[in-house]
């Protein structure tokens, strides 16, 4: 029995090594952020999931909102943001898309390009500054290659938790350390997009001080029982306000 013991600790130290060599061995330099990550996925794959999951997203915010004026609007924001910035050197393909959802007040962006948001928070949105600040935000997720950087752990921690089962018989704990890690790695992405999207708007012309009236709205919009920063993955946006300040200094602009 004793024999026994050693050989399943062993082999499940062999699949947490493994995960975390794997891990190691996938990290690398993103060239457009700077920033050393560990990607799961090439530039081909996140534009091919990003476009397979992208009707899923239409469908469930209730398809495209219909006033096709608008949606030539929000394209031509997005596109000025691409193209007067780093996105355009990347090779994704970006879409943006007005989702006609009027009461849930979101944007998000899927690997590679595809880019969302609901007309419930564009109906709050009061220029086109904050609308070039939620676009250029969400284009730092993209180029920030966060999905593919989400997966990277996900795989990392679930093989480490593999690994401690087959060793000790269960891996709770170590499941709960990996979903704290992407708990907290989901706030860096939501910090690094922030940063990215106000060098975006400066970029292309847009008052960056607008993005501070975005966390406004978002505030706002949250109200009294909003989740404590701790509980979330989005960091708490008076904190936000404060590091996009920051960021508008970093890169040569004049908070107002």
């Amino acid at each position: 029995m004793r024999g026994s013991w050693k050989i399943r600790i062993l082999i499940g130290v062999l699949i947490a090594g493994f995960g975390l060599v794997r891990y190691c061995s996938s990290m690398e330099e993103n060239p457009y952020t700077g920033t050393t990550q560990a990607i799961a996925m090439d530039p081909d794959e996140e534009i091919a999931i990003g476009l397979a999951n992208a009707p899923q997203m239409i469908q469930e915010y209730g398809g495209m909102y219909p006033d096709q004026r608008l949606q030539n609007y929000v394209d031509m924001v997005g596109q000025k943001l691409v193209e007067s910035t780093v996105a355009d050197q990347t090779p994704y393909k970006y879409d943006f898309h007005l989702l006609a959802d009027p009461e849930t007040i979101n944007a998000f962006a899927l690997p590679g390009g595809q880019i969302f948001i609901t007309y419930a928070l564009y109906s709050k949105l009061q220029n086109e500054d904050q609308l070039a600040g939620v676009l250029g935000h969400e284009i730092g997720h993209v180029i920030g290659r966060h999905s593919s950087e989400r997966v990277a752990s996900t795989q990392v921690w679930q093989t480490v938790a593999q690994g401690a089962e087959v060793g000790f018989g269960g891996g709770g704990a170590v499941s709960q350390f990996g979903m704290s890690t992407l708990l907290n790695n989901g706030r860096d992405d939501e910090l690094e997009s922030d940063d990215l999207g106000v060098r975006f708007m400066i970029k292309s012309g847009y008052n960056p001080n607008e993005m501070i009236g975005v966390m406004q709205i978002l505030k706002a919009a949250a109200g009294p029982s909003r989740v404590p920063e701790f509980q979330s993955t989005h960091p708490d946006p008076d904190n936000r306000m404060d590091q996009i300040r920051e960021s508008i200094r970093k890169y040569g602009g004049v908070v107002q």
